[in-house]
Protein backbone atom coordinates (compact mmCIF):
# COMPACT_ATOMS: atom_id res chain seq x y z
CA UNK A 1 0.00 0.00 0.00
CA UNK A 2 1.34 3.41 -0.90
CA UNK A 3 2.21 5.57 2.08
CA UNK A 4 0.01 8.29 0.59
CA UNK A 5 -2.91 6.00 1.47
CA UNK A 6 -1.70 5.07 4.95
CA UNK A 7 -0.30 6.91 7.93
CA UNK A 8 3.07 5.30 8.70
CA UNK A 9 2.73 6.03 12.42
CA UNK A 10 -0.68 4.42 12.94
CA UNK A 11 -0.63 0.83 14.20
CA UNK A 12 -2.30 -1.30 16.85
CA UNK A 13 -0.03 -0.86 19.86
CA UNK A 14 -1.60 -3.89 21.53
CA UNK A 15 -0.21 -6.15 18.81
CA UNK A 16 3.41 -5.10 19.31
CA UNK A 17 5.52 -7.48 21.41
CA UNK A 18 7.47 -6.30 24.43
CA UNK A 19 10.96 -5.26 23.38
CA UNK A 20 12.63 -5.33 26.79
CA UNK A 21 14.79 -8.35 25.91
CA UNK A 22 15.69 -7.08 22.43
CA UNK A 23 18.61 -5.06 21.07
CA UNK A 24 18.71 -2.98 17.92
CA UNK A 25 21.18 -1.28 15.70
CA UNK A 26 20.09 1.90 13.96
CA UNK A 27 22.04 3.18 10.97
CA UNK A 28 21.19 6.75 9.93
CA UNK A 29 22.27 8.56 6.78
CA UNK A 30 23.44 12.14 7.28
CA UNK A 31 22.48 13.20 3.73
CA UNK A 32 19.13 15.02 4.01
CA UNK A 33 19.70 15.14 7.78
CA UNK A 34 16.74 17.45 8.36
CA UNK A 35 14.63 14.47 7.32
CA UNK A 36 16.70 11.48 8.47
CA UNK A 37 17.12 12.81 11.99
CA UNK A 38 13.33 13.07 12.30
CA UNK A 39 13.10 9.46 11.13
CA UNK A 40 15.67 8.52 13.76
CA UNK A 41 13.78 10.35 16.49
CA UNK A 42 10.53 8.57 15.60
CA UNK A 43 12.33 5.23 15.45
CA UNK A 44 14.06 5.51 18.81
CA UNK A 45 10.98 6.89 20.57
CA UNK A 46 8.98 3.92 19.28
CA UNK A 47 11.59 1.37 20.38
CA UNK A 48 11.66 2.91 23.87
CA UNK A 49 7.86 3.07 24.00
CA UNK A 50 7.73 -0.69 23.48
CA UNK A 51 10.19 -1.53 26.23
CA UNK A 52 13.56 -1.56 24.46
CA UNK A 53 16.19 -0.36 26.91
CA UNK A 54 18.15 2.70 25.82
CA UNK A 55 21.43 0.86 26.38
CA UNK A 56 20.26 -1.78 23.88
CA UNK A 57 20.00 0.71 21.01
CA UNK A 58 23.25 1.18 19.09
CA UNK A 59 23.48 3.99 16.55
CA UNK A 60 25.85 4.50 13.63
CA UNK A 61 25.80 7.51 11.33
CA UNK A 62 26.91 7.19 7.72
CA UNK A 63 27.42 9.90 5.05
CA UNK A 64 24.53 8.95 2.77
CA UNK A 65 21.90 6.34 2.01
CA UNK A 66 24.22 4.37 -0.27
CA UNK A 67 26.41 3.70 2.78
CA UNK A 68 23.56 2.28 4.89
CA UNK A 69 24.43 -1.32 4.01
CA UNK A 70 28.11 -0.90 4.86
CA UNK A 71 27.16 0.83 8.10
CA UNK A 72 24.81 -2.04 8.92
CA UNK A 73 27.53 -4.60 8.33
CA UNK A 74 29.99 -2.67 10.50
CA UNK A 75 27.38 -2.34 13.26
CA UNK A 76 26.69 -6.09 13.06
CA UNK A 77 30.37 -6.73 13.74
CA UNK A 78 30.53 -4.34 16.69
CA UNK A 79 27.34 -5.20 18.60
CA UNK A 80 25.31 -8.40 19.04
CA UNK A 81 22.01 -6.85 17.94
CA UNK A 82 18.81 -8.72 17.15
CA UNK A 83 17.98 -6.51 14.16
CA UNK A 84 19.32 -3.50 12.28
CA UNK A 85 17.13 -0.58 11.20
CA UNK A 86 18.46 1.53 8.33
CA UNK A 87 17.10 5.06 7.92
CA UNK A 88 17.75 7.33 4.98
CA UNK A 89 16.17 9.63 2.43
CA UNK A 90 16.68 9.64 -1.32
CA UNK A 91 14.98 12.42 -3.26
CA UNK A 92 14.67 12.05 -7.02
CA UNK A 93 16.75 14.59 -8.88
CA UNK A 94 17.64 15.38 -12.48
CA UNK A 95 19.38 12.02 -13.02
CA UNK A 96 18.56 8.39 -12.24
CA UNK A 97 20.85 8.32 -9.20
CA UNK A 98 17.87 7.65 -6.94
CA UNK A 99 17.06 4.39 -8.71
CA UNK A 100 20.63 3.11 -8.34
CA UNK A 101 20.82 4.04 -4.67
CA UNK A 102 17.39 2.68 -3.76
CA UNK A 103 18.02 -0.63 -5.54
CA UNK A 104 21.49 -1.00 -4.04
CA UNK A 105 20.19 -0.42 -0.52
CA UNK A 106 17.23 -2.76 -1.00
CA UNK A 107 19.42 -5.56 -2.38
CA UNK A 108 22.15 -4.95 0.18
CA UNK A 109 19.81 -5.08 3.17
CA UNK A 110 18.10 -8.19 1.82
CA UNK A 111 21.47 -9.90 1.42
CA UNK A 112 22.64 -8.84 4.88
CA UNK A 113 19.43 -10.16 6.41
CA UNK A 114 19.73 -13.49 4.66
CA UNK A 115 23.44 -14.01 5.34
CA UNK A 116 23.44 -12.79 8.95
CA UNK A 117 20.14 -14.33 10.00
CA UNK A 118 19.14 -10.97 11.47
CA UNK A 119 16.37 -8.76 10.12
CA UNK A 120 17.65 -5.64 8.35
CA UNK A 121 14.84 -3.13 8.05
CA UNK A 122 14.44 -0.87 5.00
CA UNK A 123 13.64 2.53 6.50
CA UNK A 124 14.56 4.44 3.38
CA UNK A 125 12.23 7.22 2.28
CA UNK A 126 12.24 7.19 -1.55
CA UNK A 127 10.39 10.23 -2.86
CA UNK A 128 10.07 12.58 -5.79
CA UNK A 129 10.52 15.83 -3.84
CA UNK A 130 11.38 17.27 -0.44
CA UNK A 131 7.76 17.86 0.55
CA UNK A 132 6.97 14.17 0.11
CA UNK A 133 9.94 13.37 2.36
CA UNK A 134 8.78 15.80 5.04
CA UNK A 135 5.28 14.28 4.83
CA UNK A 136 6.84 10.89 5.69
CA UNK A 137 9.16 12.18 8.43
CA UNK A 138 6.50 13.23 10.90
CA UNK A 139 4.19 15.06 8.48
CA UNK A 140 0.76 14.19 7.11
CA UNK A 141 1.74 10.59 6.31
CA UNK A 142 3.33 9.89 9.69
CA UNK A 143 6.92 8.86 10.27
CA UNK A 144 8.70 6.07 8.39
CA UNK A 145 11.03 5.72 11.39
CA UNK A 146 8.08 4.65 13.55
CA UNK A 147 7.06 2.09 10.94
CA UNK A 148 10.64 0.77 10.73
CA UNK A 149 10.87 0.36 14.52
CA UNK A 150 7.55 -1.50 14.69
CA UNK A 151 8.66 -3.74 11.83
CA UNK A 152 11.95 -4.49 13.59
CA UNK A 153 10.27 -5.41 16.89
CA UNK A 154 7.80 -7.67 15.13
CA UNK A 155 10.53 -9.40 13.10
CA UNK A 156 12.72 -10.01 16.16
CA UNK A 157 9.71 -11.42 17.99
CA UNK A 158 8.97 -13.67 15.03
CA UNK A 159 12.52 -14.98 15.10
CA UNK A 160 12.49 -15.53 18.89
CA UNK A 161 9.14 -17.33 18.88
CA UNK A 162 9.75 -21.09 18.75
CA UNK A 163 6.44 -21.75 16.99
CA UNK A 164 7.02 -19.13 14.30
CA UNK A 165 5.70 -20.25 10.98
CA UNK A 166 3.38 -22.93 12.38
CA UNK A 167 -0.15 -22.13 11.36
CA UNK A 168 -3.29 -24.07 12.12
CA UNK A 169 -4.67 -23.20 8.73
CA UNK A 170 -3.10 -22.09 5.48
CA UNK A 171 -3.16 -18.44 4.59
CA UNK A 172 -5.17 -17.55 1.51
CA UNK A 173 -7.02 -20.85 1.23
Amino acid sequence: MASALKNLSVYDENNIPDGSDMSFGVVVADWNSHITHKLYQGCVETLLKHGVLEENIFTVQVPGSFELTSGARILNGQHPVDAVICLGCVIKGETNHDEYINQAVAHGLTNLGLTSGRPHIFGLVTVNNEQQALDRAGGVHGNKGVEAAVTAIRMVSLKKTPTAGKSKRPIGF
